[in-house]
């Protein structure tokens, strides 16, 4: 199988690009966030409700995006059930991540070793200590549920059960939709819940939010560019 061959977060010129992105996001943070939080998405798409929701039943932020994708929920899927850090990567901007620490690598190709998902799975945007995820729910070809997990203890503490007095969590839900015309409508959905945190982690949240956007962004994109170059390649004829 020919990989990928296009922007895939690793360029100077990309990384340069995406820098001056995460620039701007902050700068523009009390103007743009509503639309950094509803890009590419419909009105109806924002308010549907969808699998996980009922994990943060009153979110303090809530974000949908969305992005059409030519090809098929199950030629998407692959991509996205092997995201993660020591897995395909976040197909984002790589050296910005790596400049943090994260050691990130993107994929430019499905990886066979990758592509079995079991619930409680983890998830990670970094190496040990950094931020991870665990696989809360997944229905393949569908849609695949993550929520944060505290980074020293790697444990799940939803807002819907007994928490500690100071919270501070998220629930990301990747959801594909196939298209009348043979393509899919991918969202993607976080909640984010905190309580009893200070005003200063408050400010920190909304500006991580903005870049947040950025690096998301780049990641759906990395999604649709990849799915959609496999497609035009043969490589995929339904999983």
């Amino acid at each position: 199988m020919a990989e990928f061959q296009g922007a895939d977060g690793t360029g100077l010129l990309e990384n340069l690009f995406g820098a001056t992105a995460v620039g701007a996001a902050l700068i523009s943070t009390p103007l743009m966030r509503g639309w950094f939080g509803r890009w590419g998405a419909t009105a109806e798409e924002s308010r549907r409700p969808l699998p996980g929701d009922e994990l943060t039943p009153s979110p303090q932020f809530q974000y949908t995006r969305a992005i059409t994708i030519r090809a098929r929920p199950e030629q998407v899927y692959p991509w996205i059930v092997q995201w993660g850090q020591e897995r395909g990567g976040l197909y984002s901007y790589e050296k910005l991540e790596n400049l943090i620490g994260c050691e990130i690598h993107n994929s430019n190709r499905i990886l066979p070793e990758h592509q079995t998902l079991k619930v409680g799975d983890t998830v990670r945007l970094g190496k040990k200590g950094y931020p991870l995820f665990k696989v809360m729910a997944f229905e393949p070809n569908r849609y695949v549920l993550i929520a944060s997990a505290d980074p020293k203890t790697e444990q799940v503490t939803l807002p819907n059960a007994p928490f500690p007095e100071k919270y501070d969590g998220e629930v990301m839900l990747f959801y594909l939709e196939a298209t009348p015309d043979g393509g899919t409508r991918f969202l993607l959905r976080g909640r984010h819940v905190y309580r009893g945190i200070s005003r200063m982690m408050k400010v920190m949240w909304y500006l991580i939010d903005s870049v947040g956007f950025v690096m998301m962004y780049k990641s759906m994109r990395g999604i649709k560019a990849r799915a959609e170059f496999a497609v035009k390649m043969g490589h995929q004829k339904g999983v």
